[in-house]
């Protein structure tokens, strides 16, 4: 989807269309807009890569540099190779806070596993 000439198809499109509105025109969920529903899945693309360095043992600032430079990578093919997608230093920020996060939840993953192998070692 990153390195598509469009964003996404007419049937995509609709469907976005669709459950936005829908959200919009409830109260509780009238804040809701089709940038911000861009914004989360470019948070969420990122969140498994963040916790994968973590899982191959890397340093955590090794994910947050690695979602920045593939970030920065896919925004500079969208501008230079791509003219009907947008370059958009959001989808940079996005993109980096998600690996964040990821980065964030595997290792408080890992310190509550290593919490708990010392208390069964502890226990034996």
């Amino acid at each position: 989807m990153t390195l598509r000439p469009s964003i996404y198809d007419a049937g995509t499109a609709s469907v976005l269309d669709t459950v936005v509105s829908t959200l919009r025109s409830w109260q509780q969920t009238a804040w809701v807009t089709l940038d911000l529903v861009e914004f989360v899945a470019n948070v969420a693309l990122f969140v498994p890569l963040g916790m994968l360095v973590i899982a191959w043992r890397g340093r955590w600032w090794h994910g947050i540099l690695i979602a920045v430079l593939t970030s920065a990578l896919i925004e500079t093919i969208q501008l230079l190779f791509l003219p009907t997608r947008v370059a958009d230093v959001r989808d940079l920020v996005a993109n980096t806070a998600g690996a964040m996060i990821g980065v964030a939840l595997a290792l408080a993953a890992s310190r509550l596993h290593s919490d708990r192998i010392s208390v069964a070692i502890e226990s034996s």
